[in-house]
């Protein structure tokens, strides 16, 4: 179950439980600079598209050059590629993430994001699976102004890794 956390943007969730993440937004932490904030919102978009549509609208985001670098598996070149391996319906297999940190370059047109993921389906014999870890995803915003993913790589978490891998406080 999602619950509002105090000073977040109204509608920004995070799960709750054990997992020791958040959603940084400019009411928690006054000093992200407009970049950060244009690529946490973007990855939020993202993050809602995919909720709804599952792995057709994942491979949408994706640019033609684009890798995918999954845990433990070969790496998927291109978005043709990426299409194919992505075609999960979001009714029987439910990917979610928040960010939890962004860096915008110094051009304002590459940057990435960092956060945590959940992915939620039921396996073989009837019950009910999660598979977490941590993702790494590189944007590229192309001449038309349009953002896309480039470079999204993910590591699961080792079962019970509660909060090893959260950012210091300030």
């Amino acid at each position: 179950m999602a619950q509002q956390l105090p000073g977040t943007i109204p509608g920004q969730t995070v799960p709750s439980g054990n997992s020791g993440y958040r959603i940084i937004s400019p009411l928690t932490l006054p000093v992200l600079t407009p970049g950060v904030v244009e690529l946490m919102e973007l990855e939020g978009r993202f993050q809602e598209a995919v909720a709804a549509g599952g792995g057709k609208v994942f491979s949408e985001w994706f640019a033609d050059d684009a890798v995918v670098l999954n845990n433990g598996k070969p790496a998927i070149l291109g978005r043709g590629a990426i299409t194919a391996q992505a075609q999960w319906d979001p009714k029987s297999y439910q990917l979610t993430w928040n960010p939890q940190g962004a860096q915008m370059g110094p051009s304002n047109d590459m940057g990435f994001t960092w956060g945590h993921y959940d992915g939620k389906s039921i396996n073989p014999d009837g019950h009910p699976t999660v598979t977490s870890g941590r993702y790494f995803t590189v944007w590229r915003k192309s001449k038309d102004g349009v953002w896309k993913v480039i470079l999204d790589a993910s590591a699961n978490e080792p079962p019970g890794a509660g909060d090893c891998c959260s950012l210091p406080k300030p």
